[in-house]
Formats: structure tokens, C-alpha cells, sequence
């Protein structure tokens, strides 16, 4: 990717690379906060984990167009890939965009549907599509309202701390993400009492890092929230949003990009504006579709990262 696309200068970016890995997926290793690619190869054994957790991200629920007319089908995809896991994952995250238009229906078929993930528990961070006409009040009382009914919250499950955070709520300008002073406050409070040596996950709809403001891929005071978790041995971030694989890593912040259940979008800068890819081969969308299984070992930075494509 030209770094001259992403707003950010070249001497803050230690490594940016665009992937679109497709067939069994990608093996993600982090150590220290850095992220090694390498194919997960079909059989292969998994890392030893004391527990695992997926995200799953922009289902898109109400979409009816090409190129996925049902995404509630590739949703119901999703969820048997994540089933058929050997190991039974801790949780899910849902990373934003459960829906398309906000609508009661759709956000009732998506419930519905996670239901049947065989997960300990589903947690959920609302995209700008499930926002849309009400500032999330109904996303909210179907999935919960964080701290004081605003969206956001943390938990913490087997020594690492999971952040939640809501950045769809009042886009700035371009369609820029945004967190605003109340939520980096709570940001700064919750992080407050945590050890520097304890790993951290971030999950947040839009990009946490200003990867193609053009088209709104980005959020506008993101800094803020990066500063906070600088001084973190290790710290993952996970999107949504954009739906496809990119990656950047900024000293021990690791961030990750995902694949939606419902369609692909075109590479920054590849297309006149973001939308949905149309013009797919034949037979290829689920290769652009999947979830991410990620696992940790108790006491340690490292988490694999595994890409799993529906196709």
C-alpha cells in the first residue's frame, strides 16, 4: 500500500501490509506486540491455549444485493465454522455492523442467529449501521449499553484485559470515526489500575489508526486512546468495518483488520468510494468472507491469530 494514502507520516509506521489470504487461512503469532504470518496448514496442530475467543464482524443482516443477496446464510456459515472448532471457544465478539439498516427485524434475526454459537458468551460493539436513526438506542437494549448506557466497557477473562470501545456514534468529517472526551476519560480511568505487563485487547468498529481517511477509515482522535496504551507490553486492536484483512504494527500496538460474513470491499484507494465488491469470479465470495479465531496461553504476550475463510 502507498504510504502516502493513509495520512500518517513514514516515520511512524514500522510495518504496513495489505493481505487477502484465502483456502485454510492464515496462522497469526504475536510476540511482544508483533504479528508473524504464516499459511495454517489443513490438520495442523493449534497452539497450546489456556483459552480462545473469535470475532466475527459487519454480518450485514437486511443487505440483499450482490454479490451475497443472503448474508443471513453466510452468517449461519460463520457460525458452523465456528462450532466445528476442536476447542471450544470462550466467547465471540461481534465487532460492529450486525446489521444494515437498523431495523428491529434484523436486529432480532441477528440474536437469533448467535444463539447457536457454541460459545460461552457473545459480546457485542455496534457498527454505524446499527446506529442509524436512533444513536444506538435499540442496538443498545438488544445487546447492552456498557458503562452508563454509552456502548462502551472491559472485562477481564484469564489475565488479559478485553476494551471495548464505540467509535460510530458522531462521525466527523468524512465519515472519520470518533470517540470523544467521555469515553477517552473512562478509557483512562479502566486502564489505570492495570499492569503494563498485562495483554491487552481492544475491539472497535472503525480503524483505530488512520488507515485511508478518504473514505472515512479511520477515527479522527484515535491518538488519544493509542497514548493510553503505549505503555502495554502488548496490545491487539480488532476492527471491523472494512471488510478485508490489512494489518499495522506501531511499537507493541498490533492492529487487525477483518473480514465481514456478509461482503468484500475494495482495497483503499481501488475503487471511486467503498461499497460492496460486485464484480467477483464466479464462485469466489466465500474466499472473501470468514471469521478469526484467536487463542492465548495463560501467563504469556502471545496470541495466535487464525484466518478462516468460509469458502
Amino acid at each position: 500500500m502507498n504510504d502516502d494514502h493513509d495520512g500518517m507520516h513514514p516515520g511512524r509506521r514500522r510495518f504496513l501490509e495489505c493481505m487477502a489470504w484465502a483456502g485454510a487461512g492464515t496462522l497469526w503469532l504475536m510476540r511482544g506486540g508483533i504479528a508473524h504470518a504464516g499459511m495454517l496448514a489443513k490438520g495442523a496442530a493449534a497452539p497450546d491455549a489456556t483459552f480462545s475467543f473469535v470475532q466475527i464482524s459487519d454480518s450485514h443482516i437486511g443487505f440483499n444485493k450482490a454479490p451475497n443477496p443472503d448474508p443471513v446464510a453466510s452468517l449461519r456459515q460463520s457460525i458452523a465454522l465456528i462450532n466445528a472448532q476442536p476447542q471450544r471457544p470462550d466467547f465471540v465478539v461481534h465487532t460492529g455492523d450486525l446489521t444494515h439498516l437498523s431495523k428491529p427485524e434484523q436486529f432480532d434475526t441477528v440474536a437469533e442467529l448467535l444463539k447457536e454459537a457454541q460459545a460461552g458468551h457473545v459480546f457485542y460493539i455496534p457498527g454505524e449501521h446499527d446506529v442509524i436513526g436512533d444513536d444506538g438506542k435499540a442496538f443498545f437494549a438488544r445487546f447492552g449499553g456498557g458503562v452508563d448506557g454509552n456502548g462502551w466497557y472491559s472485562f477481564d477473562h484469564h489475565g488479559v484485559h478485553c476494551v471495548a470501545l464505540v467509535n460510530v456514534r458522531h462521525l466527523q468529517g468524512g465519515g472519520l470515526g470518533f470517540l470523544g472526551d467521555e469515553q477517552l476519560a473512562w478509557l483512562k480511568q479502566d486502564l489505570a489500575g492495570i499492569s503494563a505487563s498485562t495483554p491487552i485487547v481492544v475491539i472497535a468498529h472503525m480503524p483505530m489508526w488512520s488507515l485511508y481517511p478518504a473514505w472515512g477509515w479511520g477515527t479522527q482522535d484515535s491518538a488519544q486512546a493509542l497514548t493510553l496504551l503505549q505503555r502495554f507490553g502488548s496490545v491487539t486492536v480488532l476492527n471491523g468495518h472494512i471488510h478485508q484483512i490489512q494489518q499495522k504494527i506501531e511499537g507493541n500496538i498490533t492492529f487487525h483488520t477483518a473480514r465481514s460474513t456478509a461482503y468484500p470491499q475494495p482495497a483503499p484507494g481501488a475503487a471511486a468510494a467503498p461499497g460492496p465488491l460486485q464484480n467477483l469470479p464466479a464462485g469466489k465470495l466465500h474466499d472473501y468472507l470468514g471469521i478469526r479465531d484467536l487463542r492465548h496461553v495463560r501467563g504469556s504476550h502471545t496470541l495466535a491469530l487464525t484466518e478462516r475463510t468460509l469458502a
